[in-house]
């Protein structure tokens, strides 16, 4: 039963998106729609072995606070670069960053960030080594931008999620 109560919202998010996707609320949909919802919301754990746990949120409120002016910055800062050209001495390239961090949340959360700032794409990960790989649009400062990512992004990510 606590299994059930568990998987309920993932379940009701799966039945209003096979509801929404089919344009009907016939009866038949209703009734296909809950029985693949709950099997989902059920099985669902099963591709998860490692949970979350969330364990210091006024970090990540702050760490929300710090990506959102970073992204701005970076809009404004590849805006700039596309509309300056050439004369924006913009250098493009791959950076190697050591990463601390080993969580699978973590790394994920970080990828996410990574990829939304405009201007940096996630190129890699050497798990072995734990090495991220970027491609940077504007790669004049590798270590401001190794400090960026260590200290500003890692540091926080850690003390959230390990």
């Amino acid at each position: 039963m606590k299994r059930l109560l568990r998987a309920l919202p993932l379940a009701c998010l799966l039945l209003i998106l096979w509801l929404v996707l089919n344009d009907s609320l016939s009866s038949g949909h209703l009734v296909l729609g809950t029985a693949i919802a709950l099997t989902l919301a059920l099985l669902a754990p099963i591709l998860r072995p490692v949970r979350a746990h969330l364990s210091h949120p006024l970090t990540a409120l702050r760490l929300a606070g710090h990506v959102a002016i970073d992204i701005a910055r970076s809009n404004f800062d590849v805006g700039r670069i596309i509309l300056c050209g050439h004369r924006a001495n913009a250098h493009s390239g791959f950076l190697d960053i050591a990463l601390r961090i080993r969580d699978p949340h973590g790394l994920a959360a970080l990828a996410g960030i990574v990829t939304f700032t405009p201007g940096t794409v996630w190129a890699g990960h050497d798990p072995e080594r734990n090495i991220l790989t970027l491609h940077v649009l504007d790669l004049s400062d590798p270590q401001g931008l190794t400090r960026i990512i260590q200290d500003r992004y890692e540091r926080p990510l850690m003390e959230i999620f390990e």
